[in-house]
């Protein structure tokens, strides 16, 4: 009898330890899961972890509450295919996208801006475009009661041919070479100022203002030019919507510290110039930036050399990793 009891409990032993290991286990997977610092600089914090978890917890979600000046993300597109950086597909992306609109509206300031990079989409086997990324957009703007400010174009001249099938095979379509950029606010008259992102003048513009003489008078598009409208020096031309910057860069600092670290780099990584030309527009030196779908980090970067304070969420701890080559100076994981 006392050689069963013996047995018993030692069963129950091991059926306590299983139960302690599993407990373990799980308690280690949640915190492997749950949203932490990967990393600070002087002026941001990268974040590890989902987008929807950060914006929708404590402390992060608490401390952005009604804080953030500018969400500045590139979300993935809706894309036909799998990508390492994942992407919904279909009506799921729409669906997706759009609960993205309250979290956006509980960090953003009253006068704060969103402005978020879309990509093209085709249908699948058909050389036809996808109106996936105008109905996203469309969900996203109804969802968040949000006002659309302007539509930016970025054109880049290097991108490859694509979609291969239809341009390269089958000569049937151009190559598709840019996206949009949706700039929306909650308010008709959020936080802007074209005279940071003032461009050179042309030449004809500087012999015009070295000259200060102008062919006044209507045109025929109706408009009556005055002799001081166009003979007054701001110091730059005002930009269009019309963005072009190629993105052919194979050197830097990310991509050196990735090949050092042995890091994949993002596979969908945007110029610098596009995060810099809408941190400078729509907010000043101490503003808070936002990028809840940060890749490689390029917004945190540019925000902090343009001293602005910035904020990143990414899920993937590779890319996280690699984004620390932005940041010269960051080596040692510096965690809550």
């Amino acid at each position: 009898m006392r050689a069963l009891i013996q047995v018993s409990r030692s069963k129950d032993r091991k059926v306590s330890d299983r139960m302690h290991q599993s407990t373990a286990g799980r308690r280690a997977k949640e915190n492997v899961e749950k949203p932490k610092v990967s990393y600070r600089t002087t002026l941001g914090r990268s974040i590890l972890g989902k987008a929807e978890d950060v914006l929708d917890s404590d402390p992060y979600g608490k401390d952005l509450k009604k804080n953030v000046d500018l969400i500045f993300t590139s979300p993935p597109f809706p894309l036909n295919r799998k990508k390492r950086y994942g992407n919904e597909q279909g009506e799921a992306y729409v669906k997706w996208l759009a609960a993205f609109a309250p979290l956006f509206k509980k960090v953003l300031k009253p006068k704060g801006s969103i402005v978020l990079e879309l990509g093209n989409a085709w249908e699948p086997g058909r050389p036809v475009m996808s109106t996936l990324a105008l109905k996203a957009l469309l969900a996203f703007l109804e969802r968040g009661k949000l006002t659309l400010c302007q539509q930016f174009v970025w054109y880049n001249p290097a991108r490859l041919p694509s979609p291969a099938q239809w341009v390269n095979v089958e000569r049937i379509r151009v190559k598709d070479a840019y996206t949009h950029l949706w700039w929306m606010a909650q308010t008709d008259r959020p936080h802007a100022d074209n005279r940071q992102v003032l461009t050179k003048y042309s030449a004809a513009m500087q012999r015009l203002l070295e000259r200060k003489k102008y062919n006044t008078g209507k045109r025929p598009s109706e408009h009556d030019i005055g002799e001081k409208s166009f003979l007054k020096d701001n110091t730059g031309a005002i930009p269009s919507n019309l963005i072009t910057l190629a993105n052919t860069q194979a050197s830097s600092d990310y991509l050196n510290f990735c090949r050092k670290q042995e890091l994949q780099p993002h596979p969908a990584r945007m110029p610098s110039g596009l995060a810099e030309f809408f941190i400078k527009f729509l907010t000043e030196p101490k503003m808070l930036v936002l990028d809840p779908f940060a890749g490689s980090n390029t917004t945190g970067s540019v925000a902090e050399k343009l001293g602005r304070h910035w904020f990143a969420i990414e899920p993937n701890e590779s890319y996280v990793e690699g984004s620390r080559g932005r940041f010269g100076y960051l080596n040692g994981s510096e965690s809550d």
